[in-house]
């Protein structure tokens, strides 16, 4: 009832906000350039891709999951006045929510430029074979990214392959299963389309690795542990390539722990560090006290590299500081979307899972000596599976704050929400598990069916 009373709130204020407007279709996003004339050569076929990078990274895509799904979590404490960004910290999210549509929304038009470069590499024979080929690759990674959040944020949702507009307009739900199975491909076609070699100085470009790693990130969400194990073991016997580095350097650009990399705006450093570093009170999140006092262990020194605080009169808030830089116009920090110690953490859950629980220690002690915590061999080398399960998790949680939603995904698959979530957070209901689809669609598709809830 409450959160259908604060829908009808919003809805007056958009009502008075937008006079006797109607609401209108938003036609679908359209490049300057048509298909024929875009993928005549290859220069101006790459330029397509890398609008889509460009577009995360300046729309905000990646500040927008990190800040929003921590906020829905135990990670972050909301100090925004307006009501948009306050429900997710409340989880009293509606279909009117703004900052819940432009997360939706965006993923789609990516989506579609994703769909519209695969469709025009298929008729296009203009194109040198082996950009071709990369170009493929990177398009079905990115529409398998962006469906890996969408699925996990939304539950069933529709799954648009074409650019067809009239069709994707009316396109229904689908299953949780069938949109899994669309990322398995799309990733199966990355796969054998990349390389390792990244196709720039920089890790910027997805390649065979960064396909690698979402999948074994799939396989864990789909509780396929040898699956996962495999990919993950793909990426972490990429030697050459990979490798953990000191904590301080983690997130530098072109970082030899970086999968994948976005470009932080021109003149600019990071989307995270611009957000999440407080030079005053904050107006918009700080870091929840929970994961101050519960993450980490004695002597963690991610506690000490990758958290900071400010002090104001009697009052100290603490903050993000994996990311140094608030803003620079020389850039050396990079938003990092896939890195290495994930790999690690998912290898280590599946081998868990999988009662190679040596090998699971064997994985999670690399991250722990690099945290000077005590290895889990040395001192509790006769684990239970269930505890060793415990211990990964809360070592996710050490690892990975504010990176890209993982701790609020990972209450959510591991079924632990409704009791974390319930015990701290007064308006919590089972249906907060997944996010409102937003209004705007909702009028659009006739076929569309909201979540529970809402």
């Amino acid at each position: 009832m409450k959160k259908k009373l604060i829908k009808y709130i919003f809805l007056i204020f958009a009502v008075l906000n937008f006079s006797c407007k109607k609401f209108t279709e938003i036609n679908p996003p359209v490049s300057y350039l048509g298909q024929e004339t875009l993928f005549q050569n290859d220069d101006l076929a790459i330029s397509a891709i890398g609008g889509i990078y460009s577009r995360m990274s300046s729309t905000q895509e990646v500040n927008s999951i990190n800040h929003l799904c921590g906020l829905s979590a135990d990670e972050l404490t909301n100090y925004n006045s307006g009501p948009g960004v306050a429900a997710f910290y409340d989880n009293q999210l509606t279909d009117l929510n703004t900052s819940n549509n432009t997360l939706f929304l965006d993923n789609y038009a990516y989506i579609y430029t994703a769909n519209s470069i695969i469709e025009g590499l298929e008729k296009s024979n203009n194109l040198t074979p082996a950009v071709k080929l990369q170009l493929q690759g990177e398009a079905h990674f990115i529409r398998a990214f962006c469906y890996f959040y969408l699925v996990n944020l939304y539950g069933s949702i529709p799954v648009q392959v074409i650019t067809d507009y009239k069709e994707n307009r009316t396109l229904p739900r689908s299953s949780i299963d069938k949109v899994y199975r669309q990322i398995v491909a799309d990733l199966k076609i990355a796969e054998v389309s990349l390389t390792d070699k990244y196709v720039t100085t920089e890790r910027v470009r997805p390649n065979l690795g960064a396909a690698q790693a979402l999948m074994a990130r799939t396989y864990l969400f789909l509780q396929d542990w040898t699956n996962a194990e495999k990919y993950a073991t793909a990426v972490i016997d990429k030697g050459n390539i990979y490798s953990l580095v000191d904590l301080e350097n983690v997130f530098l650009k072109n970082s030899s722990e970086a999968v994948w990399q976005l470009v932080p705006p021109v003149n600019t450093n990071t989307t995270e560090g611009q957000f999440f570093i407080l030079t005053t009170s904050p107006t918009n999140v700080a870091v929840d006290n929970r994961l101050i006092n519960d993450a980490f262990e004695l002597g963690d020194k991610r506690k000490s590299n990758w958290l900071k605080s400010l002090t104001i009169a009697t009052t100290t808030y603490y903050y993000p500081f994996k990311y140094k830089i608030r803003s620079s116009t020389t850039i050396t920090e990079y938003s990092t979307v896939l890195r290495l110690a994930e790999l690690y953490l998912i290898r280590s859950e599946a081998r868990a899972q999988l009662n190679n629980l040596a090998g699971s220690i064997d994985d999670i002690d690399k991250l722990r000596n690099r945290a000077g915590v005590t290895l889990v061999k040395n001192t509790n080398a006769t684990i239970t599976k269930t505890d060793l399960l415990d211990l990964i998790l809360k070592e996710r949680r050490a690892e990975l704050f504010t990176e890209w939603g993982h701790r609020w995904l990972d209450l959510k698959r591991t079924n632990r929400a409704n009791v974390v979530l319930g015990a701290i957070k007064s308006t919590w209901l089972s249906t907060d598990l997944l996010y409102p689809i937003p209004y705007d669609e909702m009028s659009r598709n006739p076929n569309m069916i909201q979540n529970p809830g809402y």
